[in-house]
């Protein structure tokens, strides 16, 4: 992680979470800043595309109307970035594509103040709202510890074929490892981080939003 980073309190712009995930071999959207209309002749990235405000100072980008998702070509996006530039002058945008939706899940740390710096573990949408369906380890864990979230999770089921879903649990149980990693090498740095939405594929999974507040 940066050095300069890690100096900072609070938290960070999505794109430096983002960039600090692949550092742990944790997959993302593909995603590029852009500060000005130029910028979007050069994305490189597949439509439809979502613009994001993208400031360590934003936390909630959607309460403030920082977020807007399947932009459906350039023109659109020119336009689009028109609007958020006039309403954020100061701050960067973000240009994310769009991911498939997939099975949805939530991986979080969070720092408890018995226990220290733990990591959790969700299925997302709906069944968090409704059943506040997550589970709980300290850092770091060992792979018997990732399995036996899973098996806590009431909508395990989900990632085991439930009607013809198909999501692969071995890559959450590699993901909730690699996340462990990040919270042990990172600890006394880390205030709270949180990796939601996730989707969860029959063969590949993608982070789509994460937050990281630092101490």
């Amino acid at each position: 992680m940066n050095k300069d980073l890690i100096k900072r309190k609070g938290p960070l712009a999505e794109n430096e979470v983002k960039d600090l995930l692949r550092l742990y071999g944790v997959k993302t959207t593909k995603y590029k800043l852009v500060n000005k209309l130029e910028d979007l002749e050069k994305l490189n990235l597949k439509f439809p595309v979502a613009l994001k405000v993208c400031s360590n100072k934003i936390l909630h980008k959607t309460d403030i109307g920082g977020v807007r998702l399947g932009i459906k070509d350039l023109e659109d996006l020119r336009k689009i970035f028109k609007e958020f530039r006039e309403k954020f002058p100061k701050e960067n945008l973000l240009v994310d594509q769009m991911a498939e939706k997939g099975v949805e899940i939530i991986i979080g740390l969070v720092q408890d103040p018995t226990f220290g710096l733990s990591i959790m573990f969700g299925i997302g949408g709906i069944f968090t709202e409704l059943y506040q369906d997550v589970t709980f380890r300290v850092v770091p864990i060992v792979r018997y510890d990732a399995e036996q979230m899973i098996e806590e999770i009431k909508g395990k089921k989900i990632l085991e074929g439930f009607r013809n879903i198909h999501a692969n649990k071995k890559l959450v149980i590699d993901l909730i490892m690699k996340v462990s990693k990040i919270g042990k090498e990172l600890m006394n740095h880390i205030d709270q981080m949180d990796l939601n939405p996730v989707f969860v594929y029959a063969d590949d999974y993608c982070v789509v939003d994460a937050k990281l507040i630092l101490k």
